[in-house]
Parts: C-alpha cells; structure tokens; sequence
C-alpha cells in the first residue's frame, strides 16, 4: 500500500514537471492580473460587495469552522479550475485572471489602509496555497488544450487520470495545510 502511493506520488510529481510550461502560463497570467487590480483599484470599486459578502460569511466562525470553510472554498476553486479545464483552458485562466485581480485590489486597499509591512505579514498562508492552485489550474489548462494534439481521445484520458492523481495527491494535502495556516492566522488577528 505504501509502495503504491509512493509510486503515485513520483508519478504526480513528473506529471507536474511535464506541465510546468502550463502552470507557468497559469503563474504569469495570475502575476499580470495582480498587478491591473492593484493598479485600477480606484476603478473596481464593485469588488468591495464581493469582499464584504466574504467576511460578513466567516465573521461568526470559529476556528475550525474557518479552517473549514477556506479549505471548502480552495478545493471547489482548485477542482473546477482542473475540472473545467477541459473546455479548451478557458476556465483555469478566467479563474486565475478573476482571484489576480481581486488579490491586487485587496493589496491595493490594505497598503493605503495599514502599510506595505503589515500586508506581508498576510503572505505566509499563501506559500502553501497558491502552488496548489497554481498547479490544478496548469493541469486543468493543459487537460483542455488536449484538442489540439495528434491523438485527442489518448491525451484527454491520460491528461484526466494524471491530473486527478496529482490533485489528489498533491494539490489536496498543500490546500490542507493553507487552509490550516490561513484559518490559524485569521482567527489570532480577529
């Protein structure tokens, strides 16, 4: 049994290799759109319902209620943008294009309001989290981009069942962990 998951482990971990260039693709999309929503901030001013409608639903929460609930809302992001991958990408770059923007607006309003140093202290639940939404997002823009391969139905399949096995054995425990950091933080800074 052991000897099995290790396998599949080392197997996640060269399909992950194998897909950087998606997962970079993924990452540089993600960077760009922080920096527009940082830098039109004044301009997405519609964002705040957003943000408010988010803390209006953790505020009563405890924290493994709150360990819970982010953990929630990162897998359903982090298995749609696989998921919906298959669509030609679209999903995983609109989901990366989307979060980059709102992260920008957030950093945006939280240097005007508290200052550049206490903004960093927020980044340490994001080292577990973003590699892991980076890489289902990679996976999942690579899965659908299977459509422009020599052999279609091959690709799909194996893009499918080696994404699944890295989600499952990658992605999942480091969202674990961030939602355990986050929640942790959150609930000591309330």
């Amino acid at each position: 049994m052991i000897k099995q998951i290790k396998k599949r482990f080392l197997r996640a971990i060269r399909y992950i290799k194998e897909s950087r260039n998606y997962i970079y693709v993924i990452i540089s999309l993600f960077v760009i759109s922080i920096i527009l929503g940082y830098l039109n901030a004044s301009k997405l001013g519609m964002l705040d319902e957003i943000i408010k409608g988010l803390l209006e639903s953790t505020k009563d929460l405890s924290g493994p209620s709150l360990i819970g609930f982010i953990f929630l809302n990162n897998i359903q992001s982090a298995f749609y943008g696989f998921i919906f991958g298959v669509v030609l990408g679209i999903f995983p770059i609109f989901n990366a294009l989307i979060n980059g923007v709102l992260i920008g607006y957030v950093m945006e309003k939280a240097v005007t309001s508290v200052g550049i140093l206490q903004t960093l202290k927020l980044l340490p639940h994001g080292i577990f989290e973003l590699p892991a939404i980076f890489i289902s997002l990679g996976l999942g823009l690579r899965m659908g981009l299977f459509i422009f391969t020599k052999n279609k139905t091959k690709e799909l399949r194996r893009s499918f069942l080696e994404g699944l096995n890295t989600f499952f054995l990658i992605v999942l425990p480091l969202l674990i962990i961030a939602a355990i950091i986050e929640g942790l933080l959150i609930a000591l800074l309330k």
